[in-house]
């Protein structure tokens, strides 16, 4: 219980500090939303969908793609970065508090900033007329999975790679736009060409964006999308294990600092 109440009182105060800087949060939704209207207006045009059909394509991407992306990969990275510059790691060794809660802790806050936007998302979606076909529990387990995933990566690069707040930017423009592209987040891998829909087979978001979008726009099963999900499944542990691992490396630099 003791690692449960740290937990907690760690994403409380990450979700705290964030409400009251709400420029970031008003931020993290309206992107998603408006990522969410301008790809469900295009492939309503250019594909002839019905509007919603469009948004229910057109919900997945923008979610798994870009919102997830950006919070919860981008915001880990930031926090960590925070927390080194304002040296709150310095008063972590000082304290009762131990590392494995502050990890689990600034996990779960990206997360639940991670779930409001999937509320979102599909709640707009679905006063534009989409129908998730579906099973509810199998696209939970996706976007659960995106977020382990997203977060871990997070981790690794904000201890690993980021000293500084300058260095998020950069960071997050070099190692993600190529991949959201290639993962289908602002074009349907419909239109890519064999060369890079082979490539983009190694490119995480890719594959989330083919499994939710497989089981809540086109209503398939597991067996239908095992490829995908077995393969975000297996990247998420390794995240997760490399995130904590890259943890406990920035714990003992900052020890002897």
């Amino acid at each position: 219980m003791k690692y449960w109440y740290e937990t907690l009182a760690v994403a409380q105060r990450i979700l705290i500090e964030l409400g009251r800087r709400r420029r970031s949060l008003v931020l993290w939704s309206i992107f998603p939303v408006s990522i969410l209207l301008i790809n469900g207006l295009i492939l309503k045009e250019r594909a002839n969908l019905s509007t919603a059909k469009a948004f229910e394509v057109a919900a997945p991407a923008s979610l798994v793609g870009a919102a997830l992306f950006f919070s919860c990969l981008g915001g880990s990275v930031a926090t960590v970065v925070a927390e080194r510059e304002q040296h709150t790691l310095k008063r972590l060794f000082i304290s009762p508090l131990s590392g494995t809660s502050y990890f689990l802790g600034i996990f779960l806050a990206h997360s639940c900033i991670g779930i409001g936007q999937v509320i979102l998302v599909y709640t707009i979606a679905s006063c534009l007329g989409a129908q998730f076909q579906g099973s509810i529990l199998l696209g939970c387990a996706i976007i659960l999975l995106s977020i382990v995933s997203y977060v871990g990566v997070g981790f690794i690069l904000g201890t690993q790679f980021a000293r500084r707040t300058e260095d998020v930017n950069s960071l997050v423009a070099a190692f993600g736009v190529p991949l959201l592209i290639l993962g289908g987040a602002f074009l349907p891998t419909s239109l890519f060409p064999q060369s890079l829909l082979e490539l983009a087979q190694y490119n995480p978001i890719y594959h989330m964006n083919e499994a939710l979008m497989g089981v809540w726009a086109d209503g398939k099963d597991l067996a239908d999308i095992a490829e995908h999900f077995w393969y975000l499944f297996i990247f998420s542990i390794a995240m997760i294990a490399g995130g904590w691992l890259s943890y406990r490396r920035m714990l003992r630099v900052e020890r002897r600092l």
